[in-house]
């Protein structure tokens, strides 16, 4: 009894296969939005476990060794779990990109050596890879309805709209959407990054990219954090 609140799922380097094949011959671009993607997530998981009152060394168990009745011991024990593997991920994706841009640097020395200085191809040649404009991330789910002045309307969401990024959460991760619960969960009153794709005028309209900042909230009059209904690609 005295390891309940200990987490049970071993920690380790990766926690989520990388679909595009391993990191390490991933683009610095590609890594740093990993990056970013571990630290939203991060800060999620830490909001989850603000909500019950608890950190990562709180003791779940009262004073005579039985589970604690005042917080939800599984979910804690799941996310602190979570929190390990994404530090383990954090720091083995912190060194791969400190490396890569030891490479990359030392990849434009090499070619001021080969260039001269007023030769204008050697300006393409020290551009960074990474410079390219970024492409949206595939769409993931479906805006099926939105209640009247629920957050989600608030926002700007509107039926039929693609949703591509949900804060940390991409196509790559949602896990049946399952994350994006986890997302609203954990960032309940603060300001969340949605980036949707909207077909003005039937199917046959250009797509607009739109950015929109959506506020989970559960004061707003209806039911649930968001107001509006998504489905999964």
């Amino acid at each position: 009894m005295s390891n309940l609140h200990a987490p049970t799922v071993p920690s380790g380097p990766t926690t989520v296969p990388v679909t595009n094949g391993h990191a390490t011959h991933l683009s610095i671009q590609e890594l740093q939005r990993k990056k970013d993607n571990i630290e939203a997530e991060l800060r999620a998981l830490g909001g989850v476990l603000d909500s019950h009152g608890v950190d990562m060394n709180t003791s779940l168990l009262t004073h005579d060794g039985f589970p604690r009745a005042d917080i939800d011991v599984a979910q804690i024990r799941t996310t602190r779990a979570r929190i390990i593997h994404l530090r383990n991920d954090w720091k083995d994706l912190m060194a791969l990109i400190e490396k890569r841009l030891h490479e990359h640097f030392a990849s434009l020395e090499d070619n001021d050596d080969d260039t001269t200085v007023n030769d204008p191809a050697s300006v393409n040649v020290a551009l960074p890879q990474d410079s390219v404009p970024e492409t949206p991330d595939p769409a993931f789910a479906k805006v099926n309805t939105v209640v009247e002045n629920s957050p989600a309307a608030t926002a700007g969401l509107k039926p039929g709209d693609l949703i591509r990024n949900f804060g940390y959460v991409n196509r790559e991760n949602h896990d049946g959407l399952r994350k994006v619960a986890e997302c609203v969960q954990g960032n309940e009153g603060q300001n969340i990054l949605v980036k949707v794709s909207r077909t003005n005028g039937g199917g046959g309209g250009h797509a607009q990219e739109l950015r929109l900042t959506l506020t989970p909230r559960r004061d707003w009059g209806g039911r649930g954090l968001l107001g509006c209904h998504i489905l999964p690609l």
